[in-house]
């Protein structure tokens, strides 16, 4: 059978992504402040792109709403007039002449850095406390290769051999600067295990050789789940005097390096607000700090005469003018999309904005998807890093799809709306009697809800809330 080279034609269909489809899917699943530098980058690189001025975006605004902008105010002028009897020349003899006479001496101004107060933290609070002491240089030597191993919760998490290795001194000499960096403040600092951290503040408060001293070092495992009866009993002491000396353990800090954390609280700022206006919700997209993008007129003249630019310069400003349209109409269609999610999840949860979470609805994304008409992926990637404030309180839009329950009576009902039951039910019980997850299972039924008792665990570890034996509180 010999070998022979055909052509032949055939029919196929091919979904090929554009750059410009792909910055479309980006934009829909950044969240504010990834939307914010990608805007910010594209006006450095893009010189089509510019920021509308705020006064245009307002008159904008205006014409948009109906708004006719006020007639400009006729400008006021006060005329100052100088009294001809001032004696001009006592006035510059007296206050004049002193700075004609002094050299002119420019300085550098101090860099603003050094202007702006900064927080202390754990590493520089502990070095200052080091150079200040009366250590050798070789003991700071040490002693800075501790508090450079410390983690944020202040625990050592090198070995006194690592230390010693690598500063050349003995592991007594080790150990010795070590004792020292644990009575810093805070006390319990560099401690290797919470034990010894409690420890270290048992003994700074003059507890050393006390009943306190003893359950740390012996029963702290028991003292976790509060069993201060076998506690008594393994010590042979009351349990009054167990009580006494654990109120004493529960003011210690597990975590002394903490309170000298210099990481800063992120706020979230919505990307869309829903506001309770009568018996109706009114959604508004929060474009504070948002810039307004719009093309460079002057870039957009020069394409409109046709012997002005060579080609290759046409061509490039076609490029950019095409990038930055299709961002502007990007950016549109991603706010325009939020506010269509938003609002369909509005129709869908609206007992949740009026009555709060325990209302909340089973829902998924295919709902909202056939509700406006996208497909899930794009639904997804919308309610990826998106919140919303609600008069229920601020919520990631992913936080309103979630699993159905049945219940008895053959409704469902949401799994945050049973969290939410499961956590009015562990607040209000009575904490010498705590309900054991089988019990909080038999109280769901009364809310129609049928469970497991393992479901039960499930959701309660998802909480943060204990088991009934950690929450007991006997005494």
């Amino acid at each position: 059978m010999a070998l022979q080279l055909k052509q032949s034609l055939s029919l196929t269909q091919q979904l090929i992504m554009t750059p410009q489809l792909q910055q479309a899917i980006k934009l829909l699943q950044l969240s504010r402040l990834e939307l914010l530098e990608t805007i910010r980058n594209e006006l450095e690189t893009n010189p089509l792109l510019e920021e509308q001025p705020l006064d245009e975006s307002q008159e904008d605004a205006e014409l948009q709403y109906g708004k006719k902008a006020e007639p400009s105010l006729k400008e006021v002028r006060v005329k100052e007039k100088v009294g001809e009897d001032v004696d001009w020349e006592s006035y510059l003899s007296e206050y004049n002449t002193g700075w004609a006479e002094t050299p002119f001496e420019a300085r550098e101004a101090p860099p603003f850095e050094s202007l702006t107060a900064s927080k202390t933290n754990l590493h520089s609070h502990l070095m200052w406390q080091l150079s200040l002491s009366s250590l050798s240089d070789q003991q700071k030597k040490i002693g800075t290769h501790i508090i450079g191993n410390l983690n944020d919760d202040g625990y050592l998490k090198a070995t006194v051999q690592e230390i010693s290795a690598s500063t050349g001194a003995s592991e007594e000499e080790v150990v010795a600067v070590l004792q020292v960096v644990q009575n810093f403040d805070p006390v319990g600092v560099a401690a290797r295990d919470t034990r010894e951290c409690l420890l270290i503040q048992a003994r700074f408060q003059s507890l050393g050789g006390t009943l306190v001293e003893q359950i740390i070092e012996e029963h702290l495992d028991k003292l976790e789940n509060n069993r201060y009866d076998l506690i008594a009993r393994k010590l042979s002491a009351p349990v009054e005097a167990v009580i006494s000396a654990v109120s004493i353990i529960r003011n210690f800090d597990p975590k002394p390096g903490l309170k000298y954390s210099d990481e800063q609280t992120i706020y979230i700022s919505p990307d869309i607000y829903v506001f309770k206006v009568g018996d109706d919700y009114e959604i508004v997209l929060n474009e504070d700090g948002l810039p307004k993008l719009r093309v460079n007129s002057y870039y957009r003249d020069i394409l409109t005469r046709k012997d002005s630019v060579e080609d290759g310069t046409r061509e490039y400003i076609q490029e950019k003018l095409r990038s930055a349209a299709w961002l502007i109409k990007s950016i549109h269609q991603r706010q325009r999309t939020i506010y269509k999610v938003t609002a369909s999840i509005v129709r869908f949860q609206r007992e949740f904005f009026d009555k709060g979470i325990a209302y909340l609805k089973p829902l998924v994304l295919r709902d909202v998807a056939d509700d406006i008409q996208m497909h899930e992926s794009t639904i997804s990637r919308v309610t990826t890093n998106k919140y919303v404030h609600t008069p229920q309180g601020v919520f990631e839009l992913k936080f309103f799809f979630n699993s159905a329950i049945q219940c008895t009576d053959g409704e469902f009902v949401s799994s945050e709306s049973v969290k939410e039951h499961l956590r009015n039910i562990v607040k209000s019980e009575d904490r010498s009697k705590p309900y054991s997850d089988q019990e909080i299972a038999d109280m769901l039924k009364q809310y129609n809800i049928n469970v497991a008792r393992r479901t039960v665990a499930k959701y309660r570890e998802a909480l943060g809330i204990l088991p009934s034996r950690k929450r007991k509180k006997l005494y």
